[in-house]
């Protein structure tokens, strides 16, 4: 067993440049969150709001796929290189926008350079770490979180208030070009193991994202009939794109790779889900002012890290072995957290939804914290050779599709119970109900992963 650190002096770099490059992603994303209303007003966008995040969304699904399959060809350095020019140029073109049309154009650049990035990252993860390290460099992968969700929402307010929206965007640079120069060197030279067998076709993540965009638009339409027809040629139109570029057997958690890619992309969606609406019920059931409902988040963010970390030290005392349990037992402990969150919005009294709403939070966080840097070594570890940027992309396709699928129906489900005359509060808890389902589905497909023992995977070393 390699008994290195990844704090060691041979991993250091590499890994402070991890944490700057996802810092730097994560803050711009929940920044932009802050200063969208406010920009959307100055640059008289209002109508395209909405577009601000779903082409930041929709860039970010393409440059995941098509850099997955760039990685296995060429090694992750020249795509590292290239990609996080474009992050850079897509801040500088939404700093300096004009107009709202030029700001989503650099939203697009943003949320491509940002997809290929975070991919790049995961295949340096997979080649560069063994696998000893690399439930530790997933935890600080996911520590590198925190700061930007206690902080980011808060200082880009401050900045925006006092100075400009557009030094928010400013201010991401540094972190872009610090990462760069401490990444770069051990992205240099790195090549993947060529497999013919990767040579998927270019044009599929783009027709995963305009299934998508249409899906998702259509289910803010709904019930209107054109709702309706748009969001199921939006699923038409993404399914056989989202089947293809996902491990064969996906789709029904077939044991191994695909239930592991399965079971993430659920639970994180039910993470996401949960979240966006107990602030939505915090805020406008309970009427609680932002700063208030954040708390929740905050909360989540910090126990994930403290699981994350913990995971990490049980897995160097069993060796790998007890991976799939952890995820099982972390998705348990999630669905507990989640089904807390299901009653807030009748909650009557403020203190008691915050304090409740904090506590489920909490919990869920922590189960998710088990389980998600878990499942990223899981994966990695049955990541045949030469296709690592392949795994890469479809951990990266499951961290974001699912949840804009699961935001966009929790959505749909608020939309059409209010409009055939249910309050509220009552499309609310039938949103967060989903949530809880979709854990107890990844559930299932986390179990179905016990037939195929850590032993039985590649271990690789640098």
């Amino acid at each position: 067993m390699n008994k290195d650190s990844i704090w060691g002096t041979h991993y250091r770099a590499l890994t402070i440049g991890i944490v700057l490059v996802v810092t730097a992603t994560a803050f711009e994303g929940l920044a932009v969150t802050t200063i969208a209303p406010g920009l959307s007003r100055e640059l008289q966008g209002e109508s395209l709001y909405g577009w601000i995040f779903s082409a930041y969304l929709l860039a970010q699904l393409i440059g995941t796929v098509i850099t997955g399959q760039l990685v296995d060809k060429k090694g992750p350095a020249q795509p590292f290189m290239t990609m996080i020019l474009l992050f850079a140029a897509g801040i500088v073109v939404a700093a300096i926008a004009p107009n709202m049309p030029i700001l989503l154009l650099g939203r697009v650049m943003q949320g491509f350079g940002a997809g290929a990035l975070i991919n790049c990252v995961y295949t340096m993860i997979s080649l560069r770490y063994p696998d000893s390290l690399r439930t530790q460099i997933l935890a600080v992968f996911s520590s590198a979180y925190i700061l930007p969700g206690l902080f980011g929402p808060y200082v880009a307010g401050v900045i925006s208030e006092h100075l400009s929206w557009r030094y928010v965007f400013w201010l991401i640079l540094p972190f872009i070009v610090l990462s760069a120069i401490l990444t770069t060197p051990s992205f240099r030279g790195l090549k993947t193991e060529t497999n013919a067998g990767n040579n998927r076709r270019l044009f599929l993540p783009f027709f995963l994202a305009l299934g998508t965009g249409v899906f998702l638009f259509g289910l803010g339409k709904i019930p209107s009939a054109y709702g309706i027809i748009l969001a199921v040629a939006g699923l038409v139109t993404l399914i056989i794109p989202l089947y293809k570029l996902m491990p064969q057997g996906t789709l029904v958690a077939r044991v191994g790779l695909p239930a592991i890619i399965a079971s993430r992309g659920l639970f994180v969606s039910a993470y996401y889900g949960t979240q966006t609406y107990l602030v939505l019920g915090l805020t406008s059931v309970m009427e609680l002012t932002a700063d208030k409902a954040g708390l929740a988040v905050a909360s989540a963010a910090i126990s994930w890290s403290l699981a994350a970390n913990v995971q990490a030290k049980w897995d160097a005392a069993d060796f790998g072995a007890g991976r799939k349990k952890r995820v099982v037992t972390g998705l348990l402990i999630m669905l507990i957290g989640v089904s807390f969150s299901v009653p807030l919005a009748f909650i009557p009294h403020d203190l008691v939804g915050v304090t409740l709403a904090i506590f489920s939070q909490i919990i869920m966080g922590f189960g998710i914290g088990l389980a998600h840097p878990t499942s990223g070594a899981i994966a990695f570890s049955l990541a045949k050779a030469g296709e690592e940027g392949k795994v890469s992309a479809e951990i990266s396709v499951a961290d974001t599709f699912t949840p804009a699928i699961g935001i966009g129906l929790g959505g749909a489900i608020i939309t059409v119970m209010t409009a055939i005359g249910f309050s509220l509060p009552v499309g609310i808890t039938v949103s967060l109900l989903l949530q809880v389902l979709t854990v107890m589905i990844s559930l299932v497909a986390a179990a179905r992963l016990a037939s195929q023992p850590i032993s039985q995977t590649e271990k690789r070393t640098p």
